[in-house]
């Protein structure tokens, strides 16, 4: 049975006692259950990374992982695996879609339990309580945008338009290619998507989480997505750090402790487990989701997409010297012909090239 060492006897202690009572007895069983749904999801993210990662080396690693665990695990479950990870990231589903849903309105939950409503008593500003709704319910519009939007599917009704937009720069992009799959002339800075079957103009990358292609003509609304989601995860990670700092320093919290048969827990892990995890999972999430935001407005910033930017570093890597190619081959260097300064480019992303062409025709 825990005992309480000591109490601050401050204005706190009503929220303390308050809700305390509640959850004291099954606290180490929500402890151990977060804790371990917790490293579960830092252990998955971690891996994601690794295997978008496109460092060869780190490749290299993965591969060699895979297969020493070929000969510990039995070939019926690899080949169930395998489909099951050809069914999550090659075909188009809305597996993740759920998932996205899933977590936000855990967490989202979590801050309307707990934090809301002890923040308010706290006396708490309400329009800074209520700017992490505000975030969801923009975030959500951009959200839906991106799922449902066409990225720019390239037709035989607008080929021509799309092939007029871009220049080649005969290095990444050469005139007079075809897709073999939609029998299609490629124009400048398109790509076919293997996930959803189609070539997509200025495609950039399938994103599994919105389950669509990001292409010219939905890349503003996954750009506003990720911005806005990076922001409610911030906001939500200020709140939490801001009501558990003044909890702890007013109160005095950090001095209090539980005792019991195994040692000392600290009180306020104890009070508040599903707060201090959330606050966890939410700060994780916004350097992870502000890395990649960052990464991303500085391809819209360059005028590049994520596809160039990748093939462009491998093109890079061909001039390496323990990259084996032909004697006679001479290097070709890729440049970003695209780039017209950042306005330009800025405006390009939110008023895709594709539009003017569109009005001189009509």
């Amino acid at each position: 049975m825990l005992v309480p060492v000591a109490l601050s006897a401050d204005s706190f202690g009503y929220i303390l006692y308050q809700y305390l009572p509640g959850f004291i007895f099954n606290t180490r069983m929500d402890f151990l259950v977060l804790f371990f749904f917790y490293l579960a999801l830092v252990l998955i993210g971690v891996v994601m990374i690794c295997i978008c990662s496109k460092t060869h080396y780190l490749k290299g690693l993965v591969r060699g992982g895979a297969q020493i665990i070929s000969y510990i695990i039995p070939e019926c479950l690899q080949r169930a695996v395998l489909k099951l990870l050809h069914y999550l990231f090659h075909t188009r589903n809305h597996t993740f879609i759920l998932l996205h849903l899933i977590l936000q309105g855990m967490v989202y939950s979590e801050y309307t339990w707990e934090i809301f409503d002890y923040c308010q008593e706290l006396e708490f500003s309400l329009h800074y309580l209520l700017l992490p709704y505000l975030l969801l319910i923009v975030n959500l519009v951009f959200f839906i945008l991106s799922c449902v939007s066409n990225p720019g599917t390239i037709t035989k009704a607008n080929e021509l338009l799309f092939l007029q937009v871009y220049e080649f720069d005969e290095v990444m992009f050469s005139k007079n290619m075809k897709c073999s799959t939609c029998n299609l002339r490629k124009p400048a800075r398109s790509k076919h998507c293997s996930v959803c079957n189609r070539c997509v103009h200025r495609f950039d990358h399938h994103c599994v989480w919105v389950n669509n292609c990001i292409g010219a003509w939905n890349a503003r609304y996954f750009l506003l997505y990720l911005l806005t989601l990076t922001a409610s995860a911030a906001t939500m990670a200020v709140v939490s750090s801001v009501f558990l700092v003044q909890l702890v320093v007013v109160s005095d919290l950090y001095l209090e402790t539980f005792v019991d048969d195994l040692g000392h827990f600290q009180y306020l892990f104890l009070t508040f487990p599903r707060i201090v995890f959330m606050l966890g999972f939410v700060i994780m999430l916004s350097f992870l989701l502000g890395g990649y935001l960052c990464f991303t407005l500085y391809l819209a910033a360059t005028n590049q997409t994520t596809n160039e930017w990748y093939r462009g570093d491998w093109a890079w890597c061909q001039h390496c010297p323990h990259v084996a190619r032909p004697p006679s081959a001479e290097p070709q260097v890729h440049r970003n012909i695209h780039s017209h300064g950042l306005w330009s480019n800025l405006r390009e992303i939110f008023l895709p090239a594709t539009a003017h062409y569109e009005r001189k025709k009509n």
